[in-house]
């Protein structure tokens, strides 16, 4: 019989991790406590909220709670110790690299403005990671919910961090809301100023927002994009193209993408070439980090642990870590496989 060796000591990359999402539960409820803050009963409790984001009602509701986690990080020790726990989590599940995506300007009010928020995030990742040893970068994603000149302000403000640790441009929020095309030219300013474009696509819409995302916002990388093996067509170009699909099997079902973890499409992606980065997405609210997600392929996809190191070294691969990190976290993948 074979050995089932442990996911946690399985290098990885973790390409999908939301900023206030990280947080640990029992920070959340420190920092409410600390500031006042009274949190809707379902971020209190001790498991994850029910959720359901397939209508809009049930993605305001998401919305809502991620809100409300979000308005107890007031201070630039709150952002430290958030991104610090963030770090300590992901190298107990085993990951060698994090870029951690967050929308600055949904902080800037209580920060002292945009570029103060920023530079509080980038000085607290940088810490983090000379503290703990992981590398860390950082992806800043605009709101599709907002004007696509906002995008613009944002992809220029990563531009000009990007020596501080910033490595790509995102989009995020309800895929529903906002064509792709709007923010072309926010994208096409984030890529020409070197960063790597990974929208979020092919979650709570089918394989056209994957296409938009690779049509009009030149994606190296797709946010979720399971919803792209209802297309076989789409299903190659992403292999034939080499795009990264971040996939979040846990947040899927938790959001209603999908009803059971078996229906996460994980083996029609990896069956068709396309390359996967597992991500946790937002901890927070669905109640499992790095790790889960790949006990996840193991336990309901038949994933075993030669596929499960494949996994973790396509996420290093689609990963913007430097030549020499890839190299060191794919040695680890075979010793992990080998020993």
């Amino acid at each position: 019989m074979e050995r089932v060796r442990d996911v946690r000591e399985l290098p990885k990359a973790h390409l999908h991790l939301h900023f206030t999402g990280s947080m640990r539960p029992a920070t959340l409820l420190d920092l409410a406590d600390k500031y006042g803050v009274r949190l809707p009963d379902a971020l209190t409790g001790a498991e994850p909220p029910k959720l359901r984001a397939t209508d809009e009602r049930g993605w305001f509701r998401f919305q809502r709670l991620y809100d409300a986690a979000r308005s107890c990080l007031r201070e630039p020790e709150d952002i430290q110790r958030l991104v610090r726990e963030a770090a300590e989590e992901d190298l107990r599940d085993g990951s060698g690299w994090l870029e951690i995506q967050v929308d600055p300007t949904s902080y800037a009010p209580r920060l002292g403005g945009l570029i103060p928020a920023l530079e509080i995030i980038l000085d607290a990742v940088e810490t983090a990671s000379r503290d703990t040893g992981l590398g860390m970068r950082v992806l800043v994603a605009a709101n599709r919910m907002k004007h696509p000149l906002d995008a613009r302000t944002l992809a220029r403000l990563a531009v000009r961090y990007a020596d501080r640790g910033i490595v790509g441009f995102g989009l995020s929020n309800d895929e529903r809301r906002g064509m792709a095309r709007d923010f072309d030219r926010a994208f096409a300013i984030a890529r020409d100023g070197g960063l790597l474009a990974a929208p979020h696509g092919g979650e709570l819409t089918g394989p056209a927002s994957v296409r938009d995302c690779l049509d009009d916002l030149h994606a190296a990388r797709i946010g979720h994009g399971v919803r792209a093996a209802e297309d076989p067509r789409l299903l190659q170009r992403l292999a034939d193209r080499g795009v990264t699909c971040e996939v979040c099997p846990a947040s899927n079902v938790a959001l209603g993408v999908y009803e059971k973890p078996e229906d996460v499409p994980l083996r029609t992606l990896f069956d068709a070439g396309v390359p996967m980065a597992l991500g946790a997405d937002d901890p927070l609210l669905f109640g499992s980090r790095l790790a889960a997600q790949y006990e996840i392929a193991r336990e309901h996809h038949g994933f075993d642990d030669a596929g499960l190191a494949e996994l973790a070294r396509q996420s290093v691969r689609g990963s913007a870590a430097p030549a020499d990190v890839q190299k060191r976290l794919l040695a680890g993948v075979d010793a992990w496989l080998s020993g």
